[in-house]
């Protein structure tokens, strides 16, 4: 990836975050609490990468039933968050090991993975 496109992306994520910060405050919400639960400028670029991943492999739509069967109250919906947090794993460390600047962003966005 080049440096030009991760200032884009990080650019892209400041304006998103902002944005998702604005809205909740707006909402009444404690800034501390928001600042504390909205992801953070890299976390928010490592998400974005995630999606381009599963949608240059033809996953996006797959991934994104997992995790709604996920939540569901369905018999398999452990097994679906499972399967799709080992998917999602497998794209954070891929994207740690190709653009090492975002290794911080990718743990913080495998912290809320089971594997």
């Amino acid at each position: 990836m080049t440096t030009a496109r991760l200032q884009q992306l990080r650019a892209n994520a400041r304006l998103e975050r902002d944005v998702l910060l604005e809205h909740r405050m707006r909402d009444g919400q404690d800034p501390a609490i928001a600042i504390s639960e909205v992801p953070d400028v890299d976390e928010l670029v490592v998400l974005s990468l995630r999606d381009e991943m599963l949608e240059d492999r033809g996953q996006l739509a797959e991934f994104s039933l997992a995790r709604l069967a996920a939540r569901s109250a369905g018999p398999d919906a452990d097994e679906h968050r499972r399967n799709a947090d080992r998917a999602e794993f497998e794209l954070l460390r891929e994207i740690a090991a190709q653009v090492p600047e975002l290794t911080r962003g990718v743990w913080a966005a495998a912290a809320r993975l089971e594997v």
